[in-house]
């Protein structure tokens, strides 16, 4: 074999072997990107606090799509191995089975549950206990798992993050525990506007066509009314709807509240049963596509629904 000849050979080995350690690293958690922190995050309220808390430092993908009602989120391979891959996946174990599944299966280490640091609670937790409804109550055994609605808690739950991603950076820790802390003081403002916002109200009681905000009732001493338990797919029957109507004129409710994602045609029901209006108040498990809110704006919106609709001063 001449020298040119070996060369070449030699050049051809090196060039696979090169490409099968880059194989080989593409398959690990050590990310796709080498300069910043890979975060899966599951749907929109933890995208929100990753990329607050993360800032430059991390890349977050979210598992859900805008526009998309997250609870039947079902994942495609590819995002499978996003969450096989990622550096840190930041999930409420839960909310979604499908991602459940996923981080059961490959998360390891690398899963962050937000339950662990906030725990759930129930799911009558801030109003009305209704008989036999289905969905999600069941799902995560009788508990509520909107907790990012409540603002306190959502800053609960990022100091937590700030500490995990600290961990998987320690070059940046000192970066993400002050992103955290100005993240905070942004929660407790807008804490102290619905406090300060519903504290002198007319009508204290929320009629919702989806359970979703016992968090937000529990925290602002009001009373939550829901039509459909805490599944917005879940159609009510007959009885619930009744009921609800016949709730609805007790509490001389003056508005019925859906939300962005799902159908308003029960809330339009039972608004045109009982001479109400209905109105948009939004849960924020995902932005609506095309939205350019993020989830301050979108509380602040909800504050200014809830405040016209309960007569508050």
């Amino acid at each position: 074999m001449s020298n040119r000849t070996t060369i070449r050979v030699l050049a051809a080995v090196t060039a696979l072997l090169t490409l099968g350690a880059g194989a080989g690293c593409s398959t690990s958690a050590g990310g796709a990107d080498p300069e910043r922190v890979d975060v899966v995050a599951a749907f929109y309220p933890l995208q929100f606090l990753a990329e607050r808390i993360g800032g430059d430092a991390v890349r977050v993908t979210n598992l859900a799509k805008p526009g998309a009602e997250p609870h039947d989120l079902e994942l495609n391979p590819s995002q499978v191995g996003q969450v096989s891959e990622a550096e840190l996946i930041v999930y409420l174990k839960g909310f979604q089975p499908a991602v459940d599944d996923a981080v059961a299966q490959n998360g390891g280490d690398r899963a962050f549950d937000v339950t662990s640091v906030q725990p759930l609670l129930d799911a009558s937790a801030g109003g009305h206990d209704h008989e036999g409804e289905e969905g999600h109550a069941e799902e995560s055994g009788g508990k509520d798992p909107h907790v990012w609605l409540d603002p306190t808690r959502l800053a609960g739950i990022g100091d937590q993050l700030a500490q995990r991603l600290g961990k998987a950076d320690a070059k940046h820790a000192a970066d993400y525990t002050a992103r955290a802390e100005a993240l905070r003081a942004d929660l407790t403002t807008l804490d102290g506007e619905f406090t300060h916002g519903l504290a002198t109200c007319q009508r204290r009681e929320i009629v919702t066509s989806h359970a979703a905000f016992g968090y937000l009732a529990d925290r602002y001493q009001l009373d939550q009314v829901g039509i459909t338990g805490l599944s917005p797919d879940v159609e009510p029957s007959p009885q619930r709807l009744a009921h609800a109507i016949e709730e609805a004129k007790e509490h001389h409710a003056t508005t019925i509240f859906f939300e962005t994602l799902v159908s308003p045609k029960v809330a339009e029901t039972i608004a045109g049963q009982v001479g109400a209006k209905t109105a948009v108040l939004d849960p924020i498990e995902g932005l609506a596509a095309g939205s350019d809110g993020d989830y301050l704006s979108v509380m602040r919106t909800n504050l200014r629904t809830l405040q016209t609709a309960l007569g508050c001063s």
